[in-house]
This record gives C-alpha cells, sequence and structure tokens, in this order.
C-alpha cells in the first residue's frame, strides 16, 4: 500500500464522500471489454482524531481502490492508495486556554520567584542599576581584558563576613525544621522558609575529609575557615599532620579568614554554643593535632612537654600568637567570645568555681592556670562574663571587648536554656550582642557563628533537641540580616556535615512532623507491615528509641544502653521533647553522615555560590567577598 502525506490542499476535501469514478466507454466503473461494464472505484474519507499516528493534529485520511466483489464497498483487502489530509500544529496558545494554570497560586508564587531571582542575580553582579525593570545598565566588555577587570572590581566589596554554621545542619534537618517552624506558626509547615532559606544564592558543598569518605567537625571547619582540606580530628593543620603527634604541626599550620581579617584590622569575633573550645570554634584560632587536646589536662604528657599548647591557651593568647608569626605585626586580638567550657580555662580547684557550676569541682586544669584571669590581665578594658545577669548588663556601644563563658561544658540545648543555673543568652542573643559590638570598628569585622548543639542532640537520637536548637540558629541569621546591609556584609549559613536523619514514609500535608505517620486521607495512624504506628522521623544509627517525656535535655538519653530496633508506638506521644527516635544499628552514639550540605548567602560575592562545591571553596568565596588576603598581605609586607 502507498502512505504519503499532504497539508491541506483545499478545505472542500474535508466534505468528500465516498464516490465512484465513470469509466471511459462512458459506462460505470473502468473501462470494460468490449463495452461491457468493468469493476468500480471506490474512494472513502475517514475523520482523524488528534492524537492519530500520521496527523496527530487530526485531519482526514483517504482509502482507494477496486470494488472487486461488486459489493459497493471498499474492503480493506480492496484499498491500494491511502493518503492523508493533515491539519497544521497550533504554534499559539491563547491566555484564555490556560487559565486554570496562570489563576493558580503556585504557579502566580514561582513566576514572581523567578522574575526576582532573575533581579538578584543582575544586582548582585553589577548588571542592574536598579531593581526597576525599567532602568537595567547591562555590562558591555569587548575582550577578556575588560572582562577580568569587571570581575575584579566586583572583589572586596564586603567591608563585614558572618560565617554561620550550624553544626550537624543537614538537608533533612533543615526540611524537618523549616516544617516545625511553620506548623508552630499554624500552617501545614511544608510551604514555609527558615530565615536563610530566603537567601538569594545557593549551592552545595561536598564535605568529605582527605582522608575520610564521612567527616568530623575538625576537618570540615578547617576546610571552611583555612581553604584547605585536611584529615578527621585535626585542627587548622593540613593532611601532613599525623594526628596526635606534636611534633608534626610545626610546618603545617594553615591561616584562616578569622586571622586574616584580624590583620587586616577588622574587628573578629566567635560565637558557639558548643565549648568554644569544640572543634568547630577552635578551627578558626588554633593548631593542634588532636582536637580533644582543649586544655592541658585533655593531651599526653609528651606533647606537653613538646611545647605544644592545648586550644583554651591558644584562644586566650590568641592576639600574641599571631603577631609572633608575622615580624612586626601589631593586632588588637579578638573582641568577641562567647560560648560554653568554662572547664578548660579554671584550674583543677574548687576555689575556682563560677557561681553556676555544675560539678563540685568546675575546672580541669592541671597546670594550676586560671586563663580567664590571664585573659582579665591582658585586656583590663574588656568584660569576662559567665550568665545572662552579666549578659544582659552589657552597653554594646561601649564595651570594647569581651570574654563570655556560659556554661561549664556545652550550652543549654535551646530546649533546655530555660533550666540553666544562672541563665544563659540564646544564640540570636549572643549574635546581636557581637554584631553591635565588632560593627563599631570602621574597617569592618569578621564573626563566625556555630549552633552546635544540633549536632549533639542528632548524636543523643533526638530530633526535638535538634530541630529546635536549628530553629534558634535560623533566629540567629535573620537577626544578623536584619542588624546589617546587603550592600557590605556578606552571610553564609551551612554546615559542617550532615547526620544519618530521615524523613520518610508517605505522611499527608500538614502531618505533624515528630509525630506518626498518617497516611493521605487517612485519620489514623498508619501501620507497617508488622503491624504496628511508626514516625516520619527516624535515624539509622544510634542509641534507638527512649520515651523521656517532658525531658528537655537530649542528653539524658545516654543514661540507658541502647535500645534499638522496632518498638510498638501505639500509645506513645513521639512529640515531646524526651522522644527520641527509633533506630536500627545500635551504637553507644549516632553517626554523621557523608552527603552534601547546603550553602546559603547573600550579600557582595554571593553569588559564587552556586552548583556543588568542595566545603573549601567556602573560604575562597569569602576571600573574595571581602579581599582579606590582600588586604593581610599589605600589612605584613
Amino acid at each position: 500500500m502507498k502512505l504519503f502525506k499532504l497539508s491541506i490542499v483545499a478545505l472542500a476535501v474535508a466534505g468528500l464522500t465516498a464516490c465512484s469514478l465513470e469509466g471511459d466507454d462512458g459506462n460505470d466503473g473502468a473501462a470494460g471489454v468490449d463495452g461491457s461494464n468493468g469493476l468500480n472505484s471506490l474512494t472513502v474519507q475517514t475523520a482523524l482524531a488528534v492524537g492519530d499516528t500520521n496527523c496527530p493534529n487530526s485531519g482526514v485520511q483517504f482509502d482507494s481502490g477496486l470494488d472487486t466483489n461488486a459489493d459497493g464497498t471498499l474492503g480493506s483487502d480492496e484499498i491500494t492508495d491511502t493518503s492523508y489530509v493533515c491539519s497544521p500544529g497550533s504554534s499559539e496558545v491563547a491566555t484564555g486556554e490556560l487559565l486554570t494554570t496562570l489563576n493558580n497560586d503556585w504557579f502566580i508564587a514561582a513566576s514572581a520567584e523567578v522574575e526576582n531571582n532573575k533581579q538578584v542575580w543582575m544586582d548582585a553582579t553589577g548588571t542592574s542599576a536598579s531593581i526597576s525593570n525599567a532602568n537595567i545598565e547591562v555590562a558591555q566588555v569587548a575582550d577578556d581584558e575588560e572582562l577580568q577587570a569587571m570581575v575584579a572590581d566586583l572583589r572586596g566589596k564586603a567591608k563585614n563576613v558572618i560565617l554561620f554554621v550550624g553544626d550537624g545542619m543537614g538537608i533533612s534537618t533543615i526540611t524537618a525544621a523549616r516544617i516545625l517552624d511553620g506548623q508552630l506558626k499554624g500552617l501545614d509547615g511544608e510551604e514555609n522558609q527558615l530565615s536563610f532559606g530566603k537567601f538569594p544564592f545557593s549551592g552545595l558543598s561536598k564535605t568529605y575529609n582527605v582522608d575520610a569518605q564521612t567527616p568530623d567537625s575538625a576537618g570540615t571547619m578547617t576546610a571552611m575557615i583555612s581553604g584547605v582540606k585536611t584529615d578527621v580530628g585535626v585542627i587548622g593543620v593540613d593532611e601532613d599532620i599525623e594526628r596526635g603527634e606534636c611534633s608534626t604541626v610545626a610546618g603545617n599550620e594553615l591561616v584562616t579568614a578569622l586571622e586574616l581579617a584580624e590583620i587586616a584590622g577588622k574587628s573578629t569575633g566567635i560565637i558557639s554554643t558548643a565549648r568554644i573550645t569544640h572543634a568547630t570554634p577552635a578551627a578558626t584560632y588554633a593548631k593542634s593535632a588532636d582536637r580533644n587536646w582543649e586544655d592541658v589536662s585533655d593531651m599526653p604528657e609528651d606533647a606537653v612537654t613538646a611545647g605544644c599548647p592545648d586550644i583554651a591557651d591558644q584562644l586566650v593568647n590568641f592576639e600574641a600568637n599571631l603577631e609572633a608569626n608575622y615580624e612586626g605585626l601589631d593586632v588588637d586580638g579578638l573582641e568577641v567570645v562567647m560560648g560554653g567550657g568554662r572547664r578548660h580555662f579554671l584550674p583543677n580547684d574548687a576555689a575556682f568555681n563560677s557561681i553556676d557550676a555544675a560539678s563540685e569541682v568546675e575546672g580541669d586544669r592541671t597546670d594550676g592556670r586560671d586563663l580567664t584571669a590571664e585573659w582579665q590581665d591582658m585586656y583590663e578594658n574588656g568584660v569576662y562574663i559567665v550568665d545572662q545577669s552579666g549578659f544582659d548588663g552589657l552597653d554594646t556601644e561601649t564595651t570594647e571587648r569581651v570574654f563570655g563563658l556560659f556554661n561549664e561544658s556545652h550550652m543549654q540545648y535551646e530546649a533546655d536554656r530555660g533550666n540553666d543555673i544562672a541563665g544563659e543568652p540564646s544564640v540570636a542573643e549572643m549574635t546581636e550582642a557581637a554584631i553591635n559590638i565588632l560593627d563599631n570598628n570602621d574597617e569592618g569585622f569578621f564573626l563566625m557563628v556555630e549552633s552546635g548543639r544540633i549536632d549533639h542532640a542528632h548524636h543523643a537520637g533526638n530530633a526535638y533537641g535538634a530541630l529546635y536548637d536549628t530553629l534558634a540558629f535560623a533566629d540567629a541569621v535573620a537577626m544578623a540580616d536584619e542588624l546589617t546591609n546587603d550592600e557590605d556584609t556578606l552571610i553564609i549559613v551551612t554546615a559542617d556535615h550532615g547526620h544519618v536523619f530521615t524523613i520518610a514514609g508517605y505522611p499527608k500535608r500538614g502531618n505533624p512532623i515528630l509525630g506518626k505517620v498518617v497516611n493521605v486521607g487517612a485519620d489514623e495512624a498508619a501501620t507497617a507491615s508488622d503491624g504496628t504506628p511508626y514516625t516520619t522521623l527516624g535515624y539509622t544509627n544510634g542509641l534507638g528509641f527512649r520515651n523521656l517525656g517532658d525531658e528537655t535535655n537530649s542528653d539524658a538519653g545516654y543514661a540507658t544502653a541502647y535500645d534499638t530496633g522496632r518498638k510498638d508506638l501505639t500509645d506513645i506521644d513521639t512529640t515531646t521533647p524526651g522522644y527520641h527516635q527509633e533506630a536500627l544499628v545500635p551504637m553507644g552514639s549516632e553517626t554523621h553522615s557523608g552527603e552534601d550540605v547546603s550553602i546559603h548567602a547573600k550579600g557582595p560575592g554571593a553569588f559564587l555560590v552556586n552548583g556543588t562545591n568542595e566545603q573549601s571553596v567556602i573560604f575562597h568565596i569569602m576571600d573574595f567577598a571581602g579581599d582579606i588576603v590582600t588586604q593581610a598581605d599589605a600589612v605584613v609586607e
């Protein structure tokens, strides 16, 4: 059968019906023999619907052939030719045909977001002089040299840099916290955004350490703050270090963004809800062969004898140590230090206990030194504080320097903060005070803020604690955003690593994120194949199930041995502060995970945050924005 397609040649064709063709002898049919009648030739048209294989936009099919059995119809075995007249495709869609889509709230919101993101990009890269679409300047360059000059002009626009690190704040943690925050506001939750989720630029960070697929906080923070990836468990040194070997530190030290900012004349600050000597904050100022060398009592005797200083010592002597590295350098040291970890600064003597000491003997130091007193002797204009009262008494306009150690060990979990013996500020309150002190310097400032207890609650297997600390962290980011200007302040929000924390099952929209799974269309908790309900949130490994009710201290879960595997949760309220989610693999503490974490940014240089990056790139983005390497080099040359 011959097949061919034709475009529409005449509208009249569509009106054809079955017809006969006359023979040459004047009678019906084909020419016969000796004047007798021949066979009829028939043509049949068939309308084709939209979607037909041969005419996708509809049309008409024409079949022709001889009526060999003389029954007056054209059978399929009698068809000798087939042709098509196809309707042309529609190249335009009328707005009215799209009204269902165009009037949809999701469609409208997403369309507006795209337009806003386009404008943000133009503003960030200097290709737009105004938010108004009517006043857009497009940068024109004639050659690569001009392009390089234009990019160079974007360097150093940030007078201030703030790095926020949510320790252990993986993407699943951000998602769950975002939903919880929305539900606390009376929303379904899923549509909500945390403060940094609204930042215009974002990307991913690869968290592995040089020697580890799944990282720790020492190696990851060293990468972020120095631009160099390194091994697990070491602070401020490169991968050539041998962990625990004091002698390998010399020659392998790295320079940090905080140190460069200090050399450049900026004010500098460190905040953490963990011990201020813990891995993440320590990486900003210390060089250590082991993250655990927080004070002299934590160090092996050979390291002490060899002269390696403990981390707390390095914090108090930050100014002197930095000046010793560069001939003729004169800096003024850290203006803001706030966090936990008093025990590492005090002698192992009850006479030195603070007013809110939780232990009979608060201090751990075995060398008899009181580093808080040494700090006060060095900085007579500095203010040392240990509780909420001392914090509330700060005058941020006149205070030149503050050293706040609010707890013997880590600061309280946000959910448990009200139970602190003498009270302690939130991470948002510390951030506000720090910025108000640091911005008194016209040269600008560098501030690192860590929410360390997100990580600790996850290790304890307590999602409630981790999520509430994430919300407190988001409040701190919002505070920093409110107090600073996008034109001169780069804010980066990221995590050092994630956790084996999952959001699973098929819960319906708005289902309590800390609750049991209730399927779409259902009102009762769904059950697994074992016939018992299960929660949306869970852990791959760790201590497992605990039902501690109203207990707000996540660490209380360590009081009993692990209890992993499935439990009957039918009569258990899984939304309470003391509920610890089920875990699969029994371990003494839940572990980190190895997946990428997110980076969020706004302000000068923020447009460099995109794609999937080595974690060490974060340092280089901060350097591009603040030009701190060049500024520091100019001072020490």
